[in-house]
């Protein structure tokens, strides 16, 4: 709802004051940047040209001076650079707030960065602090704000948005921020662009309740196509690095489906004044971490695999994915060490003798807290250092001796062989099937999924202490399996998983839902799940519900009436796809031309591509303009476009089993979808 000329024109008197008190706060900052920068740059000449002057406490009092003057230099310099990132649109909300305790009113002005005047008070409160919780949280009315002094009650008097561009006041809309908000729906109706971006001012209810969890150490949250996940996930790391204590950008992992992903969202966190997180891939651990084979094949080639039907052991897959070979394998691992043991005793040298009964209880007594490989290069140090005087020079030549002297080899290739060879296997194989997937130099993704596990229970996992959050997007799409060797590496990170089932690819592996995952992780965990869509058109919407036969997806963004186009028996495919994209582009930024799988998408590709300018994108695509792009569906997972294309030819239509790939295509529609079919 618009205000007022009197009200509007005091909102313009006090962006006049906030822009004023930025441009001295702003400067006055800068210059004592770059003097910094010359002091510092001085100091360490300084210390370094006078260093041997100084004794060793005396140089230890020096580094901390130094150390202490340059965390300072760094905290003024990130402050510039947030200022810096607010000059056009200082604040983009404010809500008014009377205390219940002493009747006192607050108007608190929100942004993506504090500011203070030259008596330290609040002038703009980063929109992460505890309340401004009050504008995401509530209408106008009683209300209520946690913050580490205690819980603070009263009433939320109004709540107010600003459009402003270029530090002149556009637009000031007062509103309770439900589905009618005229922010809102003007950023729904904006055409998407390149890269995700933050949104701040129109973060909703059930989304802020995810964003700002603090209570629980980790958090499942089912979300349906448009609902946010992605962007909600971002915007709770800058949370968690606004609240938690010594927590930084370097401290939190994201797993992302694919690079184009990783690239997709690369603005966010920049955007919310954060540095961008750390990022990879399930697939890439897997390179990382299996060094026996030359290439470890990733998710998307994996899928592929399935839906172009170059599968030949399809039940075979299926049991590598499922959760039974979890417990088969851990009966096989622990039967396997079991009947590890030395076979006789040696000597080293004439002198030192080592004795099997002993090289055995070390084995299986006291290093049995121990991975199994990990056990003999316990017992090797050990024993070097016994026979030379607390040195480890020998322990390569006791470790060469032990393995020489027991009934086992720390061959993994041939480990995972007598799994499959085993009883423990429920998969009867012949040994020449089992060489075809395991004597290679590349492996495949569900047989790196089982290798890995192996390898970590009989190694150890690599164990990663500086990882505090993880967060897991599209965690529909991994196994049990998967989350059983994350937890592995990361014991001490907090989890934030985000998923919907509806969108799984995996055609393996499937979850009622996504709560089953709640028994995996320590701590306190909480299952969330958001019911809103943002993304699509209610026309849109309908459509992907007949899909999958659903009915409880609420639609936020107004209707346009334009209906789902299907094209059926087209004759003449180019000139169709190509008046069709026209159209399109006419209207909209980007479009999306989605076919089911990789091989479709290059043969079209071929056939439309001397007549349009489009690009090919696959999983391997690391950045790219989403003009107009022509890629499978299983690439184009997290990603949004204002209007798409979904195609398959008839020798090659979705089966039944293949709905969740369907949805997935659809569903990354905004304004408009054609279907070809």
């Amino acid at each position: 709802m618009a205000i007022s000329d009197v009200e509007f024109k005091k909102e313009v008197k006090i962006l006049d004051k906030v822009n004023k008190l930025f441009d001295e706060t702003y400067n006055n900052l800068a210059s004592d940047v770059k003097v910094g920068e010359e002091d510092l740059i001085e100091f360490k000449k300084m210390m370094w040209s006078d260093s041997n002057s100084f004794d060793e406490g005396e140089m230890t009092q020096v580094k901390a001076a130094t150390a202490l003057e340059a965390d300072k230099f760094f905290r003024k310099q990130d402050y510039l650079r947030r200022l810096k990132m607010i000059k056009d649109k200082p604040y983009f909300a404010s809500i008014v707030f009377k205390d219940s305790s002493d009747n006192s009113i607050y108007n608190i002005y929100m942004s993506l960065t504090y500011l203070k005047d030259k008596n330290e008070n609040n002038i703009l409160y980063d929109w992460r602090s505890p309340i401004c919780s009050l504008f995401y949280d509530y209408e106008t009315g009683p209300c209520s704000y946690s913050a580490p002094g205690g819980v603070y009650s009263g009433e939320l008097k109004r709540k107010r948005q600003y459009k402003i561009e270029k530090r002149k006041l556009v637009g000031v809309f007062d509103n309770s921020l439900n589905i009618d908000d005229e922010v809102l729906q003007e950023v729904l109706a904006t055409e998407s662009s390149d890269r995700m971006k933050n949104v701040v001012n129109t973060i909703q209810q059930e989304q802020n309740k995810v964003i700002r969890n603090l209570e629980d150490n980790n958090l499942i949250v089912q979300g349906i196509a448009g609902s946010g996940k992605t962007t909600v996930a971002l915007h709770r790391i800058a949370f968690l690095l606004y609240r938690l204590d010594n927590l930084n950008s370097k401290n939190v992992l994201i797993f992302s489906p694919n690079n184009i992903f990783t690239d997709y969202i690369s603005e966010v966190l920049p955007s919310l004044g954060e540095a961008n997180t750390l990022q990879t891939t399930f697939a890439d651990y897997l390179e990382n971490f299996i060094t026996e084979y030359k290439h470890v094949e990733d998710f998307t080639d994996f899928v592929s695999r399935y839906y172009s039907y170059k599968e030949t052991y399809p039940e075979l897959v299926e049991y590598k994915q499922s959760d039974r070979i979890i417990d088969d394998l851990d009966a096989f691992i622990e039967n396997f060490i079991d009947n590890c043991k030395f076979t006789s005793s040696f000597n080293e040298t004439e002198k030192n003798y080592v004795d099997m009964a002993d090289l055995n209880s070390m084995l299986h007594d006291k290093y049995d807290r121990l991975p199994l490989f990990e056990r003999m290069e316990e017992i090797s140090d050990k024993l070097s250092s016994n026979n030379y005087k607390g040195s480890s020079k020998k322990k390569a030549t006791y470790l060469k001796l032990m393995y020489e002297n027991c009934n086992f080899k720390h061959d993994l290739k041939s480990i995972m062989k007598e799994f499959y060879m085993s009883e423990f296997c429920r998969f009867k194989l012949d040994e020449k099937t089992i060489s075809s997937f395991i004597d290679s130099d590349e492996i495949n993704y569900e047989d790196a999924l089982v290798f890995a596990y192996l390898k970590g229970r009989l190694e150890g996992f690599i164990y990663d202490g500086n990882i505090r959050q993880v967060v897991i997007d599209e965690a529909q799409d991994y196994n049990r399996l998967q989350y059983i060797i994350i937890n592995e590496i990361f014991k001490k990170a907090d989890f934030t998983i985000l998923g919907d089932i509806n969108q799984n690819i995996n055609p393996y592996y499937h979850y009622d839902s996504l709560e089953e995952l709640s028994n995996l992780f320590s701590g306190d965990t909480k299952y969330i799940e958001l019911l809103k869509t943002y993304r699509s058109s209610p026309e849109i919407i309908n459509y992907t519900n007949k899909i999958l036969n659903l009915n409880h997806v609420n639609a936020i963004r107004k209707t346009m009436n334009k209906p789902v186009i299907i094209r059926k028996g087209v004759e003449d495919i180019q000139n169709s796809l190509i008046n069709d994209i026209n159209k399109l582009k006419g209207e909209y930024k980007s479009v999306a031309l989605i076919t089911k799988d990789m091989k479709e998408a290059e043969t079209l590709y071929e056939l439309i591509k001397d007549k349009i300018d489009i690009s090919l994108v696959d999983h391997n695509t690391k950045s790219f303009h989403k003009d107009l792009v022509i890629m499978p569906a299983y690439v184009s997972k997290g990603l949004e476009f204002d209007s798409v294309v979904v195609y398959n030819n008839r020798d090659n239509s979705y089966k039944a089993n293949e709905r969740n790939l369907l949805y997935v295509a659809c569903t990354r529609a905004q304004h408009e979808l054609y279907i070809y079919n």
